[in-house]
């Protein structure tokens, strides 16, 4: 059986993050995604830590790189030089759909503008993805996904009650964005079977995290919420034994709270607080004496007895135990793939399952490692890709 997106060719120019988790996700699907690079301007996510076995100078090494570029094919051509260009627009011609995350203008400058790439291929669809799109007050905007944290009030919204604002651990606009990058060019090339049309699809970090959090804009009380809940109580995180053991619970009905009440010995506090208006009006004093009974507990065993008490919970996991929990392993989350220079690893594989086009992860390609094969395949002679990469080209 072929993926779902068999036989679909993509020109991957995107770096980072933004734009390679979208083509991550076709590729895994079973599109054929040629991702574009250069040892000039090495890919930042290639110099993003972790690294396998501290090969920080390694540019195959990094885990971040593998992990967001699975199942991809890499060449490298050296957009500076014109002749690299020229090498980029036969795989152009090639292609379905051009992928780009540059600041806004570049792919003008060097000559790979949409008008030019319509030109060469038409009916291209061309996806770019920013930090505050191409149209608008914004366009040109340049920056990072935290940044867009900020532009889209995600950093007003986190924290706890009386702190500043506070940004995401990572760049959250980064994650974000490429979902809806996914979407959006899937919807253009429905659009081209039935019109016969490309388009230059434009996606914006900011807007797509205005999106995921639009909800909560209209009901934000002054002070932030941290970890409340308007309707739920309680609904928070809370100590278990051990060091930085923690389980999550939440209460969105009273006999949800009689329940976990029950599970603790606490009847008394069932009794004081019955409602969740009276659990609100107590809510520090509630959290600690929460807190008190849950501190000594075993988190994996509260977690268990509340979930068969009908309270929803959960240990709050760290990476180790994500990588570990036998909940995702048995859903087949993590794929096994093995790099010539990580080694075997697993990574993490389309959250969904589709039984007669399944996905098929591969190891994220070394750099340049599929230039004979791509450049071939577009119509370079053998002493073609020989002068070039001497000249510099195709480097």
């Amino acid at each position: 059986m072929t993926g779902a997106l068999h036989g679909l060719k993509i020109a991957d120019f995107s770096w980072v993050g933004a734009g390679p988790r979208a083509t991550k996700d076709l590729a895994d699907n079973g599109a054929t995604v040629v991702k574009i690079e250069s040892a000039r301007r090495l890919d930042l996510g290639r110099r993003s830590p972790p690294f396998a076995k501290g090969q920080s100078k390694n540019h195959d090494a990094s885990l971040f790189f593998a992990q967001t570029n699975t199942s991809k094919k890499s060449v490298t051509i050296n957009l500076s030089d014109p002749a690299g260009v020229e090498v980029a627009k036969r795989l152009v011609a090639w292609a379905d759909v051009v992928v780009e995350n540059f600041g806004p203008g570049y792919m003008d400058r060097i000559g790979l503008g949409y008008e030019t790439l319509q030109q060469i291929r038409p009916g291209i669809i061309l996806a770019s993805v920013s930090v505050a799109g191409r149209t608008g007050p914004m366009a040109g905007f340049r920056g990072y996904g935290n940044i867009a944290a900020a532009q889209s009030g995600h950093a007003d919204m986190t924290g706890w009650p009386g702190t500043e604002p506070h940004m995401p651990p990572l760049a959250y606009g980064d994650v974000v964005a490429p979902m809806f990058l996914t979407v959006a060019i899937l919807s253009a090339l429905e659009a081209r079977d039935r019109t016969g049309q490309g388009c230059h699809v434009d996606v914006s970090q900011i807007e797509s995290m205005v999106h995921v959090a639009g909800d909560l804009f209209a009901g934000m009380p002054e002070e932030k919420p941290a970890n409340d809940d308007p309707v739920m109580a309680p609904h928070g995180v809370f100590p278990c034994a051990g060091e930085d053991a923690w389980i999550a619970i939440a209460c969105e009905d009273d006999s949800q709270w009689r329940a976990l009440c029950a599970v603790l010995g606490a009847g008394d506090l069932a009794t004081r607080h019955p409602d969740a208006a009276a659990r609100r009006a107590a809510a520090p004093v509630l959290s600690q004496a929460l807190s008190d009974l849950t501190a000594a507990r075993d988190g994996a065993t509260l977690e268990q007895a509340l979930a068969a008490a009908g309270v929803p919970a959960s240990l709050v996991l760290d990476g180790k135990g994500v990588a570990e929990s036998t909940a995702l392993q048995a859903a087949g989350h993590f794929a096994p793939t093995d790099h010539p220079v990580i080694g075997p690893a697993r990574m993490p594989a389309p959250p969904y399952d589709l039984p007669d086009t399944p996905v098929a992860i591969t190891a994220s390609p070394c750099l340049g490692q599929h230039n004979a094969e791509v450049f071939a395949e577009i119509g370079l002679s053998a002493d073609d890709i020989a002068r070039l990469t001497k000249e510099g080209a195709l480097a």
